[in-house]
């Protein structure tokens, strides 16, 4: 596509992996981000509310027994691994999967369909070169994107961590644990060791969930954009082959994503033993 286009791969990869951004630095925003995740979402929320004001304790419907059967998975997976009384554990568990789905799902569409809409739309109705006019549609490919997701669960993560064990007994574990020494003096020498150790450990998590699903998505766009350089010919069988494979991905990285914000929800409410009194 990029000789049909007269531009050179270089030009066609960069333009593919430029946003469509306002502001400057730090206080720039990605708006096709924003546009994407925020559209999808809304969308999803109104489609799961219709579903369950329709729904019926009858026979259900295929629709209704395709989202029953999904929350139904997710609800079982979730009860595998969370084993304390919290409402809010589950709805965040099936929103986290179905957003980061549906949002994965948008690497699904042809790589040049909606950006070629919008340089369309960009040239004829504002007047603007078709080279500047920027569209990302996968909101997971922007690390702003999967960062923000993941440093919601961490907020939530410290939240648990000192509801649960209380802030003094929240500061305890990270001076004792996960060495405990026999003695006061012991403890003392090793509470460095611990306190660097429970950074690290709390820091790996939001950034583990957020570079794990970036890369997966990043690498997947990159590989698509690739196919679409090759001649008619080469794309079809490529395209198809990836695609397949590529919708595994997008539900494994959903559904590690969910997991792994349970799980560690779950660590958060575990209080040790000797927190608990």
């Amino acid at each position: 596509m990029s000789e049909t286009s007269g531009i050179t791969p270089t030009q066609y990869i960069h333009h593919h992996l430029s946003y469509w951004t306002v502001g400057q630095g730090f206080w720039s925003l990605n708006l096709d981000t924003l546009l994407f995740s925020i559209g999808l979402g809304t969308v999803l929320f109104l489609v799961l509310l219709f579903t369950a004001r329709r729904a019926t304790s009858g026979v259900p419907g295929k629709w209704q027994g395709f989202v029953e059967f999904i929350l139904g998975w997710i609800h079982d997976n979730v009860k595998q691994v969370f084993h304390f009384e919290n409402p809010l554990i589950a709805p965040l568990a099936i929103t986290i999967f179905i957003w980061i789905w549906t949002m994965n799902f948008m690497d699904m569409l042809p790589v040049d369909l909606l950006p070629r809409i919008a340089q369309f739309v960009g040239f004829h109705v504002f007047g603007k070169d078709p080279e500047l006019v920027y569209l990302k549609i996968v909101p997971t490919n922007d690390m702003n994107m999967t960062f923000g997701l993941s440093l919601g669960v961490f907020v939530l993560m410290i939240y648990y961590s000192i509801k649960m064990k209380g802030a003094f007994g929240y500061g305890k574990e990270f001076l004792t644990h996960p060495f405990e020494g026999p003695n006061l003096v012991v403890k003392i020498v090793l509470a460095p060791f611990n306190v660097l150790m429970n950074i690290v450990e709390t820091l790996s998590k939001p950034l583990s969930l957020s570079l794990r699903l970036f890369g997966n998505m990043f690498a997947g766009e990159i590989l698509f954009i690739l196919i679409a350089m090759l001649p008619w010919w080469g794309q079809w069988p490529l395209s198809f082959v990836w695609t397949a494979f590529h919708l595994l991905v997008i539900t494994i990285q959903a559904f590690v994503f969910m997991m792994l914000s349970v799980v560690y929800l779950s660590m958060a409410h575990t209080v040790h033993d000797s927190h608990s009194h």
